[in-house]
């Protein structure tokens, strides 16, 4: 009986481990699988699961959107579109109310589904936006902070309505459903 309730405490501990690195990402097309990196980047994972855990990301917009490159979002202030303190027009501008991450670059590629953390022009202002990569971006390697990828549902990911022109601002655009 001992070994029986051993096995059973085990499984269920090792599932928790398990999925603690892992958060489904509701786009409204679908269920997007996040594996994400807290070997390589904790400070980023920790933040990232934070945030969603207290329901930051849901209702936020994918401001900035670029065919064949990435689609950006997590502006938490501006980008809520749940928020009073919704401005697309400002939407990219903001983040939480968390002081800004120290950079946690390494030397994993922007590859297809690589989630990154958005920033300033300085490497240590990543807050609360993100990026996901449709496809490589070598030039962004070891200047942005990987932290997770896209395991499962890149497909929902492609559909992200596309911005216009070189910034790739969105008219309308996709938000997040949910992040858990």
């Amino acid at each position: 009986m001992k070994k029986i309730i051993f096995i059973i405490v085990f499984f269920f501990s090792f599932q928790q481990l398990y999925s603690e690195d892992k958060m489904i990402l509701e786009l409204k097309n679908g269920k997007v699988e996040i594996e994400l990196y807290n070997d390589v980047a904790p400070n980023h994972v920790k933040r990232f699961k934070k945030l969603a855990q207290e329901g930051k990301y849901n209702g936020v917009v994918f401001h900035r959107v670029i065919e064949g490159f990435m689609a950006q979002t997590g502006d938490v202030k501006f980008g809520n579109s749940k928020s009073k303190d919704f401005n697309l027009n400002l939407a990219g501008t903001g983040g939480s109310e968390l002081p800004d991450l120290k950079a946690e670059f390494s030397d994993i590629p922007h590859d297809r589904g690589v989630l990154s953390a958005a920033r300033s022009s300085d490497p240590n202002s990543a807050n609360s936006q993100f990026f996901i990569c449709f496809e490589p971006a070598p030039h962004l390697d070891r200047q942005y902070s990987v932290f997770g990828k896209v395991i499962k549902g890149m497909e929902f990911v492609d559909m992200i309505k596309k911005g216009d022109g070189p910034n790739g601002s969105v008219k309308d655009p996709d938000l997040i459903i949910s992040l858990k």
